[in-house]
């Protein structure tokens, strides 16, 4: 039977001495703070906005909301975002997706100062990740990082596969598992004899937004799998990208969905929002 990573108590530990942090920071005169930009009426985007204002709101961090209509034009939400680029006060901008259709999300991740870039997606942070210098990370690579720091799991020379090639979560995470040494391959859509190659994983991330991809029979036994799926069953239930069963059952750890990545990518976000203000007045 897997060890269960409890992301969960691991997120709350972090916020816990964020909190601290923040307090000493305001001690010092220096108040970080958020601004989140949401584009049109995404309803699960409203919930992980609510959730990331809960999060300030317990630590400490201040907090300030753009709801933008859906007929925003891009000249309009570029404008909005150099406007933040240039307020002292905010130390860090996050622009949720998705975005309406019309409007070009690259564009506006380009526009985020990389010094306010918390969510790690400007092209600087990405290349800075990719050259192994000091950056904001994508929030959920970051926390699977901070996990495999917490449980002592070491990637030194594994064969660690990852299954996803997205900009947020599958791009970065090749880089920070080079960064600790691992042996990486990616899997996507397009990759034939899958299983073949997921069999081969000492560490396995699924992070293709696919309910219950990833089965026993694609699992080495003693494997670590590490789920960042959020997928929603016929039931409406919160089911992962992996079989997880199935697949407790063959690996040394797993984390669980909900509980697992999820938590940890909001004190993660939380993480770097206090980094930006630390070093925008050092």
């Amino acid at each position: 039977m897997a060890v269960l990573i409890d992301g969960k108590g691991l997120a709350q530990k972090i916020r816990m001495g964020l909190k601290e942090e923040v307090s000493e920071l305001k001690n010092n005169g220096i108040n970080p703070k958020l601004a989140v930009i949401m584009v049109g009426d995404d309803k699960a985007s409203k919930v992980y906005v609510k959730n990331k204002s809960k999060a300030c709101e317990e630590i400490g961090i201040e907090y300030e909301e753009f709801l933008l209509d859906e007929t925003t034009t891009m000249e309009e939400l570029l404008e909005l975002i150099e406007k933040l680029n240039n307020r002292d006060d905010i130390h860090g901008i996050l622009l949720q997706s998705p975005i309406p259709k019309n409007l070009d999300i690259n564009k506006a991740f380009n526009k985020i100062s990389y010094k306010k870039d918390v969510d790690g997606f400007n092209p600087i942070n990405v290349g800075k990740l990719s050259i192994g210098e000091d950056c904001f990370i994508s929030c959920t690579p970051f926390g699977v990082v901070k996990m495999f720091e917490e449980y002592n799991i070491d990637v030194q020379g594994k064969n660690v596969v990852i299954i996803g090639r997205s900009n947020i979560v599958g791009k970065p995470l090749i880089q920070c598992m080079l960064k600790k040494n691992g042996t990486v391959t990616v899997c996507h859509s397009k990759t034939e004899n899958i299983k073949e190659i997921t069999k081969n994983a000492d560490i396995l991330i699924a992070a293709l937004g696919k309910a219950k991809f990833v089965t026993a029979d694609m699992v080495k036994d003693g494997a670590v799998i590490i789920d960042v799926g959020i997928n929603r069953n016929e039931e409406g239930k919160l089911v992962g990208d992996v079989d997880f069963e199935n697949v407790e059952k063959k690996a040394s750890y797993i984390t669980p969905v909900p509980g697992g990545v999820g938590p940890m990518t909001i004190a993660m976000l939380m993480t770097n929002v206090v980094k930006a203000a630390k070093e925008m007045n050092k």
